[in-house]
C-alpha cells in the first residue's frame, strides 16, 4: 500500500514490546539502526507511536515535578515559618518513595508515565503525613514551652513522645482506608485496569514505608533539630 507522511512517500514497521519497557527497547532500537543502518539522502526515520506520546509525557514531567516540589516546599515554608523544618520534610520524601520502588519490583511492573504519576501521588500523601506529624510535635512541645523558650532535654523528650503517640490511631486509620481503595484498583481487571494499577501500584507499596517514616524517623529527626544548643556540638 502506498502511504505518505507530511507530503512523503513512507513505509511502516510495527515492532510490538512484550515483557520489556518502551523506553530501553526504543533506545535499543534507535542505536543499532544509527550503527547498521545507513541511509540514502532524502531518506529519514521517525519513531511513532506509544514511544512519541512518551517522550512528550516525559517532557512535561520534566518540568512539571520541578515545580511541583518548589511549590510544596513554599507552602510548607509557609506553614512553619522555618527552613530547616520544610527542608525535613522534603528530605523525607526519597525514604518514603522506597516502598513503591520495591513493590514495583515485586509486581515486575516497568517504570512509565503511569507509574509517574503513581510516585507524584505518593510524595504529595507522604509530605502531608510529615506535616501533620510535625504539627503536632509542635503543639506538644508548645504546650510545654509556651513562653518560647528552648525546652530542655527532658521537656523535649516528653514532647516528642506525646506528639507521636497521638498520631498513631489516626495514621492507621488513614492507611487502612487508602489499602481498602487501592487493593482492588491493583488486582482488578478489564477495560483500563493496566495504567490504573501501574498509577496505584507506587501507593500502595508507600503504604508501608510513608507511615513508618512519620512516626519513628520525623520525630528522631526533630530531637536532633530542637534539641538544647549545648547538645549539638
Amino acid at each position: 500500500m502506498l502511504k505518505s507522511e507530511n507530503a512523503r512517500p513512507s513505509g511502516w514497521v510495527y515492532v510490538d514490546v512484550r515483557g520489556r519497557d518502551l523506553a530501553s527497547v526504543a533506545n535499543e532500537l534507535r542505536d543499532a539502526i544509527g550503527q547498521q543502518v545507513k541511509l540514502e539522502p532524502g531518506v529519514s526515520i521517525t519513531y511513532s507511536g506509544q514511544f512519541e506520546y512518551m517522550e512528550r509525557a516525559n517532557a512535561r514531567l520534566k518540568v512539571v515535578v520541578p515545580a511541583t516540589l518548589l511549590i510544596i516546599f513554599v507552602l510548607l515554608y509557609l506553614t512553619f515559618a522555618r527552613v530547616e523544618e520544610a527542608g525535613l520534610i522534603m528530605a523525607t520524601l526519597p525514604f518514603a518513595l522506597t516502598g513503591g520502588i520495591w513493590f514495583l519490583y515485586l509486581l515486575n511492573y516497568n517504570l512509565s508515565i503511569a507509574t509517574g504519576v503513581g510516585f507524584i501521588a505518593l510524595a504529595g500523601v507522604a509530605a502531608e503525613f510529615g506535616v501533620v506529624m510535625l504539627i503536632y510535635l509542635k503543639q506538644a512541645l508548645a504546650e510545654r514551652c509556651p513562653d518560647g523558650r528552648n525546652p530542655t532535654r527532658e521537656e523535649l523528650l516528653d514532647a516528642i513522645r506525646e506528639g507521636a503517640v497521638l498520631r498513631v490511631r489516626p495514621k492507621a486509620m488513614t492507611v487502612a482506608v487508602i489499602l481498602a481503595g487501592l487493593v482492588p484498583i491493583v488486582w482488578s481487571s478489564g477495560t483500563g485496569s493496566e495504567v490504573m494499577s501501574r498509577i496505584a501500584a507506587p501507593m500502595l507499596g508507600g503504604m508501608v514505608t510513608a507511615p513508618l517514616l512519620s512516626l519513628f524517623v520525623i520525630p528522631a529527626a526533630y530531637v536532633l533539630m530542637r534539641r538544647p544548643p549545648r547538645e549539638r556540638v
